[in-house]
């Protein structure tokens, strides 16, 4: 049988939002409970070098570095619990009430939600093991590591198109891949992606299978599927990045708080503030542009502050008349 369990701050998410939530809430002395989820530490668990990451002058390891975020939280006082939410109800306002698959209920007076969002990939048996060896699904994240060498992009849209325009300051070629015979990225990024001299583009594609070798294994090349005759081609590249979105973790919360088209988490503009006064959101979870480590960091600070405000009366726990 699940227990009843209050608290002032509940944080739903453990990657690097609600980790620095929790570590400035805690130093607030609002002793918060951070729920972990499926994945304590989110995306930079799969994430091997780390070489942007504030000061370190060393690349460090994305795993390690959310031990050390996990840990300084714990230090100053967070109480972490390795559950997962599974509904919630934030309709009748602060306390809100929120249900664990443990079968324990958390009634807060304020929730941080930093549940982040995940890459969507391909689906293919190769992707997930070369993770980390070739595969990738940010070019601002790895990049660097693929300086003077052949990249492929895979996808048609915005993200796809920025990242192969990014990696160029990096890769010596870059093959957009996209399964269609047009793009649907914005014109004028089309026309800086045509323009480059170190992109090409192969229409009508889709990637069958990806190619590795090597000792410490590594991406060599990626098989080709023409989507309008069937005919298979080889590609050999260094690296391929996965560019075909993101899917933001708020299945739970749709019919709780406002959520945009693509299921992101609508903010105040500025601020951590979702559109249910109390409840706040940090990270990858209301960010569909930048999505580093650092940034989500930031805006878990931010949720923090406002919790801590909110909680102590300084911000009002109506939402103001239009």
């Amino acid at each position: 049988m699940g227990q009843t369990h209050s608290t002032d701050l509940l944080i739903i998410g453990a990657g690097p939002a609600g980790y620095t939530a929790a570590i400035y809430a805690a130093r607030a002395s609002l002793s918060p409970v951070l729920l972990t989820g499926m994945q304590p530490g989110g995306q930079l668990t799969i994430t091997t070098d780390v070489e942007n990451y504030p000061g370190f002058a060393q690349a460090i390891q994305g795993p390690w570095l959310m031990e050390q975020m996990s840990a300084q939280a714990e230090h100053v006082g967070t109480k972490i619990i390795y559950d997962m939410v599974v509904s919630v109800d934030f309709t009748k306002g602060s306390p809100f009430h929120v249900t664990t698959d443990g079968g324990d209920t958390w009634i807060a007076k304020s929730v941080i939600i930093a549940t982040g969002a995940q890459a969507r990939w391909l689906g293919l048996p190769n992707e997930k093991r070369l993770q980390g060896a070739g595969v990738s699904a940010c070019a601002t994240c790895d990049g660097f590591f693929f300086r003077g060498k052949r990249v492929a992009v895979v996808g048609g849209g915005n993200t796809a198109v920025e990242e192969a325009i990014y990696l160029t300051h990096h890769a010596d070629h870059v093959t957009l891949i996209h399964r269609r015979d047009s793009l649907k990225a914005e014109k004028i990024l089309q026309e800086r992606l045509f323009a480059h001299p170190k992109v090409s583009v192969i229409w009508n594609s889709a990637v069958e299978d990806i190619q590795s070798g090597g000792t410490p294994e590594a991406v060599t090349g990626l098989t080709l599927r023409d989507t309008v005759t069937g005919a298979t081609s080889e590609l050999a590249v260094d690296g391929v990045f996965i560019a075909i979105g993101h899917s933001p973790t708020t299945a739970m919360f749709g019919n709780q708080i406002e959520l945009d088209a693509e299921g992101y988490i609508v903010t105040e503009p500025g601020t951590p503030r979702t559109s249910v006064p109390g409840i706040f959101a940090a990270g990858d979870v209301q960010d569909r542009t930048y999505r580093q480590a650092v940034t989500a960091a930031g805006t878990g600070c931010m949720a923090a502050l406002d919790a801590e405000r909110y909680i102590g009366g300084l911000i009002p726990n109506t939402k103001p008349e239009a």
